[in-house]
């Protein structure tokens, strides 16, 4: 019987650009926002089966939940977008970053920072887009509902979908900077 082989699987090597050490306050802050989304998830899934119950066993509807439902799913997604990105979740297609990581590594990390700019450009243009539909959503007093029934503002989602723009920029740019710091390491080497 010949002893197992040890390898490294592919998402491993090319995860190797991800779960770098974050500022300690920083990673604090991600880690917070990636946990609130992951309660207002809890809480929605506990407001829906009320929802359910109400509707089947007491003939009485909880209202606004389809209304809390819409607005909550953006707020979660750019709650844990961070997170997501630090850890390595985020899609992303490494078929050619993988062989790279094993025979230039030093491109795979380049390529790996020139991904997080882009990333952190795409992110500070999305920030930077989404700021005046926050004060427009402020002034006009912009709400989910029917009046008379259940209404919900708006503004508090957009506040919230800033607030992880720029922390998954920060991150981004982080991000880059440990690729560039390796690739810098790995060629003095």
């Amino acid at each position: 019987m010949t002893p197992p082989t040890t390898s490294v699987a592919p998402s491993a090597v090319a995860s190797e650009s991800y779960r770098q050490p974050l500022p300690w306050h920083f990673h604090r802050v991600v880690q917070a926002l990636n946990a609130l989304g992951t309660l207002w998830i809890v809480a929605l899934m506990l407001l829906i089966n009320t929802d359910v119950l109400g509707r089947n066993l007491l003939g009485a509807p909880v209202r606004g939940v389809t209304e809390l439902v819409s607005l909550s799913i953006v707020g979660i997604v750019f709650l844990q977008l961070a997170d997501t990105l630090h850890s390595g979740r985020i899609t992303r297609a490494d078929v050619l970053l993988q062989g790279l990581q094993r025979t230039r590594p030093v491109l795979a990390a380049v390529l790996h920072a020139a991904f997080h700019l882009v990333g952190a450009v795409l992110m500070a243009t999305i920030l930077w887009a989404a700021w005046p539909s926050l004060w427009e959503s402020i002034q006009m007093r912009e709400y989910v509902g029917a009046i008379g029934d259940f209404t919900a503002p708006v503004w508090p989602v957009r506040v919230l979908m800033l607030v992880g723009l720029a922390a998954t920029l920060v991150t981004f740019v982080l991000l880059a900077l440990a690729d560039l710091r390796r690739a810098m390491a790995r060629r003095t080497a």
